[in-house]
């Protein structure tokens, strides 16, 4: 079957579902969403066995209406003590939930007790009774991607700007970058709308591309050192993201006389056009190529093996401490074996206290506690970025990460 064929084919198998007012699962090929081996094998165990009544959580309720807005995360912590052991949700349902992230608004999970064990299943919930969220497709000759309803692990939107705003770079790559020269009648600051001049120099030139004419940029400032609340060593430098531009013109010479009579060849910068400002930019600012856009569906897992990490900083804040649903840089990266969807826990450090009950007055040091859990969603070669997901009390640099196993 050629692709062209395949394409045609999704799009009738997709017709004929919203005619019919179901709802209908397409096959592997045309959803594609990340489920690691481990995790196969990990439901597969699962489905023959059940998962341990101890593993559940307290009130977990014995069924369930999937709704609009939920998420797998929020679903696992439903049914399960620890909402990153997804894999064994999953696997209660193997037989009736091919992959994981093809769960939809509407659909109803039951929880079964047997033998000391727990099963789920899930049922298309019955239209008595049916929830007011429910996705409901009425016939109507209409396509659009079934993909869209389906459930993501995370909202997503809490870490979407992420995926582009913040870089690390080494000690000198935003300073071989391109950069703003001049701008249009003099201004110091630009914003919106406004025109611009930029130059490369190097493989940095800027360019027209002859297969994307206007090619888009994201605008940088500084680079703050991110050090290692351990040892001290510099990890690497995070760029302040301040706006976008698209690049109309690129770099060029031209050939013109000078006063003296003589030829001289003239530099010709790049005309750029800035098209989004987080705030405002000005001359000596760097430009980075906009990075692809990523698939938003990650895997929440336990790391392999043991986790030793610290957290370096809080992103974007003015503050010390970070909560929920805040964004930290921690300490490890891609050389450590850090991969996106690495969840860990946020450990509290014991107090250090005078023990008043005894004359001697020895030193305490209280054990350490959780505190939360982190997943990990961009990583670099030496720090990630981490959402903080749970938290008991606020997180601050320095505070340890360890596997939440």
């Amino acid at each position: 079957m050629t692709k062209h064929m395949m394409t045609k084919s999704r799009v009738a198998m997709a017709a004929v579902a919203m005619l019919a007012g179901t709802l209908v699962v397409l096959p592997a090929w045309a959803q594609n969403f990340p489920v690691t081996a481990d995790q196969k094998a990990t439901a597969t165990q699962v489905a023959q066995t059940g998962v341990p009544l101890s593993e559940l959580a307290a009130n977990a309720p014995d069924n369930y209406t999937v709704k609009r807005g939920d998420t797998l995360w929020a679903i696992s912590g439903v049914f399960l003590k620890r909402p990153w052991r997804w894999p064994e949700l999953w696997g209660m349902n193997l037989q009736e939930i091919k992959n994981p992230h093809l769960i939809y608004p509407g659909q109803m999970l039951y929880l079964e007790k047997k033998d000391g064990r727990a099963t789920l299943r899930a049922r298309q919930s019955s239209a008595a009774g049916e929830p007011t969220d429910t996705v409901r497709l009425s016939p109507r000759t209409r396509y659009e991607s079934l993909a869209s309803d389906a459930l993501p692990t995370l909202k997503s939107h809490l870490i979407e700007p992420f995926l582009a705003e913040p870089v690390i770079v080494d000690e000198n790559g935003l300073k071989s970058a391109p950069r703003i020269v001049a701008a249009q009648e003099g201004r110091v600051l630009l914003t919106r709308g406004d025109r611009a001049y930029a130059r490369g120099h190097g493989d940095a030139v800027l360019l027209d591309d002859p297969t994307q004419r206007q090619k888009q940029y994201r605008i940088f400032r500084n680079a703050t050192p991110l050090k290692d609340p351990v040892t001290g060593e510099v990890l690497g430098y995070e760029a302040q993201y301040v706006g976008q531009a698209l690049l109309v013109r690129g770099e060029s010479t031209q050939e013109s006389t000078g006063k003296d009579g003589k030829p001289r060849t003239d530099i010709v910068p790049a005309t750029i056009d800035i098209v989004g400002a987080k705030e405002e930019m000005r001359v000596g600012d760097r430009l980075l190529p906009e990075p692809e856009r990523q698939l938003l569906s990650y895997v929440p897992r336990a790391p392999q093996g043991t986790v030793d990490a610290r957290i370096v900083s809080v992103y974007g804040s003015a503050v010390a401490n970070a909560g929920q649903n805040q964004v930290v840089v921690i300490n490890r990266g891609t050389r450590d074996g850090v991969q996106s969807g690495h969840v860990m826990a946020i450990m509290k450090d014991g107090a250090r206290l005078v023990d008043k009950t005894d004359a001697a007055r020895d030193e305490l040091k209280l054990p350490d506690e959780r505190n939360g859990l982190l997943m990990v969603f961009r990583t670099f070669e030496k720090l990630s970025y981490a959402l903080v997901l749970e938290v008991v009390d606020s997180v601050k640099a320095g505070d340890r990460l360890v596997n939440p196993r």
